[in-house]
């Protein structure tokens, strides 16, 4: 798949480099993506950087993985560009977010807040309460496989999502919909959980997938 990154930080480098490894082409994105040269590098042929915009219009898939205070300015920038597409929301509310703000969303529930930033993309919740350090060790194969938690009221979206949490080197594990998020953004349960995916069921009070 095509797959831009919108905020090639710790997180968003670490899961697109993943990504570019496994054949997918990724385009990370810097306000000056000059800077990325060396992450373009050693992410490999499959790798290539360029503007914010220059990533929505690339991706059929978008991961945005920037400081949530910025995705009012993502969907009135972007918006148009990033209508129809699958959306994949990894902020959290942080410092330098004010403290009112953060507040202000986490109570309104972190992903149906997200959903109104960006209006009429095929948003998916994911990636969001795993550390990066975590994807990579699983990527690599080392101790246990990541549980990463999703949630999406789009379910073509979600299975897609789920297909690319899966290329990550990771396991997915699917809480519900947006609302549903709510359980691992952070004071959730399933927040920086950074296990396995049946510990995380367990945590969360999920049913085992069925292997039948």
């Amino acid at each position: 798949m095509r797959i831009g990154v919108i905020g090639a930080g710790w997180l968003g480098g670490t899961v697109g480099g993943v990504w570019a490894k496994a054949g997918h082409d990724v385009l990370f994105s810097s306000r000056h993506p000059d800077k990325l040269a060396g992450m373009v590098r050693e992410h490999g042929p499959h790798a290539s950087a360029g503007t914010p915009a220059e990533a929505a219009a690339f991706g059929e898939v978008v991961l945005i993985a920037t400081p949530y205070g910025e995705l009012e300015a993502i969907g009135r920038d972007l918006g148009t560009a990033l209508k129809g597409k699958i959306v994949l929301d990894a902020c959290n509310p942080y410092p330098p977010d004010p403290e009112a703000f953060r507040r202000e969303i986490e109570t309104a529930g972190v992903a149906v807040s997200t959903a109104k930033y960006l209006p009429g993309v095929r948003l998916v919740r994911t990636f969001s309460a795993v550390d990066a350090t975590s994807v990579e060790a699983s990527a690599a194969g080392r101790g246990v496989k990541l549980g990463v938690p999703l949630a999406s009221d789009d379910d073509d979206a979600l299975r897609v999502a789920e297909r690319l949490v899966r290329d990550a080197g990771c396991e997915p594990v699917v809480v519900g919909d947006l609302a549903a998020a709510r359980r691992f953004q952070r004071g959730g349960p399933g927040f920086r959980a950074n296990t396995s995916a049946p510990a995380l069921r367990r945590r969360l009070g999920l049913q085992a997938v069925s292997k039948s």
